[in-house]
């Protein structure tokens, strides 16, 4: 199966918007049974979540998964940090690369992929104004063409 493809179950689509994504790693994620139940069951936010590499491991931060209904006293904390397992060369390539000036990297989705629950990282620079105007006024653009389109073709 290729990377980023599965049972997706959220996306951050405000990343692309933010960012120029330009290259993704797949990774798993240490859950305990609570956080793994409520993510099968879809009630995970990537809204404003990101990974921060600290002493060699890589960790997401503010990766919201919320309680599972059927817990008990012993349901997780849903905004607490969260491993994510990567290769060593990963992390160090990772680490270079995030030193350069204006990248970061983002959450793009997660998913299950043969039964376990990864996590799509994109490494992002950040855009500025104006290349968020032009974004908008290409999809614009291409909306009103398709629109067109389907109007001459009925």
């Amino acid at each position: 199966m290729a990377k980023g493809t599965g049972n997706v179950l959220a996306q951050n689509k405000k990343a692309s918007h933010d960012y120029f994504i330009e290259d993704t790693y797949e990774a798993g994620m240490v859950l305990t049974g609570t956080e793994i139940k409520a993510v099968r069951a879809a009630r995970v936010q990537l809204k404003e979540s990101y990974v921060q590499i600290k002493g060699g491991e890589a960790w997401v931060q503010n990766m919201h998964i919320s309680h599972f209904e059927q817990g008990n006293r012993f349901n997780h904390e849903p905004l607490r940090p969260r491993k994510l397992l990567l290769h060593r060369k990963q992390i160090n390539d990772l680490i270079g690369k995030v030193k350069r000036d204006g990248y970061t990297l983002v959450p793009l989705k997660i998913y299950i992929k043969d039964g376990y629950a990864k996590l799509l990282i994109g490494l992002g620079k950040g855009k500025k104004d104006y290349d968020k105007r032009n974004d908008l006024k290409k999809k614009e653009a291409k909306r009103d063409v398709e629109r067109a389109f389907k109007e001459r073709q009925q």
